[in-house]
């Protein structure tokens, strides 16, 4: 998946000056974006000020540390298991 070259904070940034009373097209133009993506942006971002996109970040690091444990318990009970069917 490609990187976008806009950060989150910035595209937050964006949805407050189109609050203010610039109009889509005018930003979409000036960022050098489609308008479509300035719709997807708003629906997957809309709504959120910068804390709560910290705590989202904050939120997948979590989420990828916990999948991190689990594929590792995972992996262990899988070889105990096993170990555990042969026949000595």
């Amino acid at each position: 998946m490609k990187k976008s070259k806009f950060t989150k904070s910035q595209i937050i940034k964006v949805f407050k000056e189109n609050v203010q009373g610039r109009s889509v097209g005018d930003l979409s133009r000036e960022l050098g974006i489609d308008k479509s993506t300035f719709y997807y942006w708003l629906k997957k971002y809309g709504g959120m000020d910068r804390q709560e996109l910290k705590r989202l970040k904050e939120f997948a690091e979590e989420n990828k540390k916990l999948k991190q444990m689990y594929a590792d318990v995972s992996l262990d009970n899988k070889m105990l298991k096993d170990i555990l069917s042969k026949k000595f």
